[in-house]
């Protein structure tokens, strides 16, 4: 079985949290429907067929156990490839062209479901429940985000390596695309900028050269976990020093206990003591959580989610043409850059070594 088989501790873990939620929401049963959900229930399985659709399958969570809802065209490979054995002995098939997630919610039928007639809550009923109960890893989640971190941080410096002023952002683009799918990572955003489209904060690639500066970034997913990840190209900006700054201060407002909306007003307030115009971070987001979604949640100023330990996060700060971006660990003890490989050119920023622009070879 090529997929991960979820270890009895993690499932019993996320077991006991979602039954927590289950029952502040009154509700017998609970529906996991989207992609986040899912794969951090299940032990990072892969629950799409298009980056861009729905899952196909949903899961009824109830105290009698669980019942997997599948679209019946997926359920074959689901079972040989994707699901644990005792996730497998619990498929319901529903035909392809009706909902899974309906059939979840009702307790459908033909399948070994619990609690059929019962209340049953979806996700919208309780999303902040469930971003908390996923926001702290288990040590197994720690392990797989180590190696994810890893080989990505191993793409983004041996796609740097190959290129040069004359390589245009489509052809790194398909390097950084092929690195990434031949370790078995989901290429979910591929941003590459040459010099003349730096100012651009989500830069498409096109067919320009790269030119003297270029930004790459990349979001890759594996076990259901993203890395997110930024690095520069070519000469180093005038403002690589200050953007730095600006995320030493997200990092050190990030610690266990702390609310969401506290740390970033301490990190948007390191624009100014940076030098920067004082409402920078107003003209781009600036990351917040991540874990199974890009972000989880945006951080804003009304998002009030805890910071867990261990929990991930990717912040980034940006000005014009200039952003960094990591995936980190945070926990009592600090902050863990996951995006890391030695190649890569560095500098220390509290206490914490940081890329720097990588000249072209």
């Amino acid at each position: 079985m090529s997929a991960i088989t979820t270890a009895t501790t993690e499932r019993d873990v996320k077991r006991r949290r979602l039954a927590s939620v289950r029952e502040d929401a009154g509700a017998d049963a609970l529906v996991l429907s989207s992609h986040e959900a899912l794969s951090w229930y299940l032990g990072g399985i892969r629950t799409h067929v298009s980056f861009a659709g729905p899952p196909v399958l949903a899961v009824r969570v109830a105290e009698g156990g669980d019942t997997l809802f599948v679209s019946a065209n997926e359920a074959d490979r689901l079972i040989a490839e994707e699901l644990a054995p005792g996730d497998a002995a619990r498929v319901a098939r529903v035909p392809w062209y009706e909902s899974v997630v309906a059939h979840a919610l009702s307790g459908g039928s033909g399948g070994p479901s619990e609690g059929r007639g019962d209340l049953a809550v979806g996700e919208s009923e309780v999303g902040p429940q469930l971003r908390a109960a996923r926001a702290e890893l288990v040590p197994e989640e720690v392990d797989r985000y180590r190696a994810l971190g890893r080989a990505v941080a191993e793409v983004l410096t041996d796609v740097a390596a190959e290129l040069s002023p004359l390589t245009s952002e489509r052809a790194a683009a398909a390097r950084l695309a092929a690195g990434l799918v031949a370790r078995g990572i989901d290429p979910l955003v591929m941003l590459v900028a040459g010099e003349p489209r730096l100012p651009h904060r989500h830069p498409l690639p096109t067919d320009s050269p790269l030119g003297a500066r270029a930004m790459l970034v990349v979001c890759g997913r594996r076990h259901g976990l993203i890395a997110n990840a930024t690095r520069w190209v070519g000469a180093a900006g005038g403002d690589d020093e200050r953007i730095l700054a600006v995320e030493a201060a997200f990092f050190a407002a990030t610690r266990p206990g702390a609310h969401l909306d506290e740390v970033f007003a301490a990190g948007c307030r390191g624009y100014a003591d940076a030098g920067f115009d004082p409402d920078e971070w107003e003209r781009h987001h600036q990351g917040g959580p991540t874990g199974y979604a890009g972000r989880d949640p945006r951080a804003t100023a009304e998002t009030r989610d805890l910071v867990r330990s261990p929990h991930a996060f990717a912040w980034n700060p940006s000005a014009p043409g200039a952003k960094v971006e990591d995936t980190v660990i945070v926990t009592d003890a600090g902050v863990e850059v996951l995006t890391v490989d030695s190649r890569w050119p560095t500098t220390t920023v509290g206490g914490i070594a940081r890329p720097v622009a990588r000249p072209f070879s």
